[in-house]
């Protein structure tokens, strides 16, 4: 396997944040959103990008719509890079509506998927359902157990208790690392206003409440709402429904090499009013000439 480590870059230049987390991590990780990348396209992520994804998630119900036989070597060639991958909550919930959670649960672990996501985005269950599930899945011996809070449809935000609490109660359940929900556009759901902009006080409410924030990963399709969030939090808070082709733009956010971060980087050494000047000590070398005009 491939380790893409900036080896090509890095003995001549440092990252402007150098705490970025590396894999294996439990902080800053990326869940990359797969509406059906074949399998070549699949290959081509793992092998560019691995090192800056944790979680792929086979969105919405979509891994119903695989062959078997190619569903089964997706899987693996994720998991012999070191990515997790689930499929998404949406499919669980269809399983508990009709009643067959434990049919579901038995062909996630024998497909070979490493996690299960439990969530109520479109239907309602109750909190014995939603416990019972989470500590179910633990059993089933999955590496990773995901749950995710919100609702996908703003008119259907009927929950008796705020969302933090919900949470809180899922990490006690079980749950490895709770979602809040963005969707995939990341407009009008949760912390996000019909723009993507982000509530700040919806934000400041769940950090201010969960009682452990790092197990917390903020769905944040769009680029201004990850830059926000890292420019708040850090380079090492968790983000999901990353499009695959924006994985390294997200990673170039996170460490300092993207505009937005860079400038913020600048600042804190210099300032604007204060150009970068030429290094005395530098001189030309390889291919550079100088002129004697």
């Amino acid at each position: 396997m491939l380790r893409h480590d900036g080896e090509a870059w890095l003995d001549i230049l440092d990252f402007p944040y150098k705490d970025r987390a590396q894999k294996p991590r439990t902080t800053g990780l990326t869940m990359v959103i797969d509406k059906g990348l074949g399998l070549t396209d699949t290959r081509d992520l793992m092998e560019l990008a691995s090192d800056y994804v944790d979680h792929l998630k086979l969105t919405f119900g979509t891994s119903a719509f695989y062959n078997t036989r190619l569903l089964r070597q997706k899987i693996e060639l994720v998991k012999s890079y070191g990515v997790h991958i689930f499929p998404g909550g949406t499919f669980l919930e269809l399983a508990l509506l009709q009643g067959r959670i434990l049919q579901y649960l038995d062909r996630a672990r024998d497909l070979g998927f490493t996690g299960v996501e439990i969530s109520d985005g479109t239907i309602n269950i109750d909190e014995e359902t939603r416990y019972n599930t989470i500590k179910l899945a633990r059993t089933y011996g999955f590496d990773l157990v995901i749950s995710e809070v919100g609702k996908k449809d703003p008119r259907d935000q009927v929950s008796s208790i705020p969302l933090y609490e919900q949470v809180n109660r899922d990490l006690d359940a079980g749950s490895d690392v709770v979602i809040v929900e963005g969707r995939e556009s990341g407009e009008g759901v949760v912390i996000y206003d019909n723009q993507g902009n982000i509530l700040d006080d919806e934000v400041s409410a769940m950090v201010d409440h969960v009682q452990d924030t790092s197990r917390l990963l903020w769905e944040a399709p769009q680029k201004k709402q990850q830059q926000e969030l890292i420019m708040q939090f850090g380079p090492n808070i968790n983000l999901g429904n990353v499009q695959p082709q924006d994985v390294l733009a997200l990673e170039a956010l996170r460490v300092g090499l993207r505009g937005d971060t860079l400038r913020h980087y600048y600042l804190t050494l210099q300032g604007l009013e204060e150009p970068v000047r030429w290094p005395k000590t530098a001189q030309l070398q390889g291919g550079a000439r100088g002129t004697n005009d």
